[in-house]
């Protein structure tokens, strides 16, 4: 499957990694080891040091907002220190995006208040193109 290369991945890490490529909404822990039950995943501490090693290496995002997990849309690059998701209330569907100009302007009022962000994440909800115009 489209394991990162750069990245070298244990059997468990693998398996959560390519459940959350192949589901389009985000999956939480215990939804991931639900659907990896078959494969030997039988704990959830199993499914949470995956996700601890995935989000450390940005091949995996957690959407606070939501308690759940997803693939990174670019999984070698997440070099960003902001980080946004559009997540649809309706379908579930998340896409990522990174912005350039919106990370230098929220760095740059961060630094005027004193402030030395470290990471920055963006999660705006509401409704996709196809649920909008359903």
């Amino acid at each position: 499957m489209g394991e990162p290369q750069k990245y070298s991945l244990t059997k468990n890490q693998k398996l959560v990694y390519d459940v959350l490529l192949n589901h389009r909404a985000p999956l939480s822990a215990y939804a991931i080891l639900d659907l990896l039950r078959d494969q030997g995943l039988r704990a959830p501490q199993q499914i949470y040091r995956a996700l601890e090693k995935l989000t450390d290496t940005g091949q995996v995002h957690k959407l606070e907002s939501l308690n759940t997990f997803v693939a990174c849309a670019q999984p070698n690059c997440c070099h960003h220190q902001l980080l946004g998701f559009i997540i649809c209330n309706q379908c579930g569907a998340v896409n990522e995006f990174s912005e350039n100009e919106v990370e230098a302007k929220l760095s740059d009022l961060a630094r005027g208040l004193g402030f030395k962000p470290q990471a920055t994440t963006i999660e705006i909800k509401g409704l996709c193109a196809d649920c909008a115009n359903a």
